[in-house]
C-alpha cells in the first residue's frame, strides 16, 4: 500500500513539473516569435516534443527527461522577455502613482474663479 502511495505521489509531482515546464516554455516561445503566425508554428512544435515522450512510464527516465528539459529551457530562455507595460517591471508600472492620502484644501483650489466667463 505504501509503495503505491509513494508511486502516485511521485507521479503527481512529475506531472506538475512537466506542466510547469511546458507553460514556461510556451510563454517564452512568445518572446522569441515576433508575429503570431510564427508563434503558432513554434508552439505546435513544442507540443509535439512534449507529446513524443508521453508514453514513457519509468519514473527515473521521466525525472531525467524533466531535468534535461529544465536545463534546456534555462539555456535557451530569452534574455530580454516581453513584459506587459502595466505589470510589475513594465514601462508603465506606477507611472501615475496614487495621490498622497489626506484631505485636499478646496479653498486653495479656486481654479473656477480664475476662468473667464464665456
Amino acid at each position: 500500500m505504501s509503495a503505491t502511495a509513494s508511486y502516485l505521489a511521485r507521479r503527481a509531482a512529475q506531472k506538475e513539473r512537466v506542466r510547469i515546464l511546458y507553460r514556461r516554455a510556451l510563454k517564452d516561445t512568445l518572446n522569441w516569435a515576433v508575429h503570431r503566425h510564427l508563434f503558432y508554428q513554434d508552439a505546435s512544435d513544442l507540443r509535439e516534443k512534449f507529446d513524443a515522450n508521453k508514453h514513457v512510464e519509468d519514473l527515473d527516465t521521466i525525472d531525467r527527461m524533466i531535468a534535461d528539459g529544465e536545463a534546456r529551457y534555462d539555456k535557451w530562455r530569452h534574455p530580454d522577455p516581453y513584459i506587459v507595460p502595466w505589470a510589475p517591471g513594465g514601462s508603465k508600472f506606477t507611472r501615475n502613482p496614487t495621490p498622497p492620502a489626506g484631505d485636499l484644501d478646496h479653498d486653495k483650489l479656486k481654479y473656477k474663479e480664475s476662468l473667464p466667463n464665456v
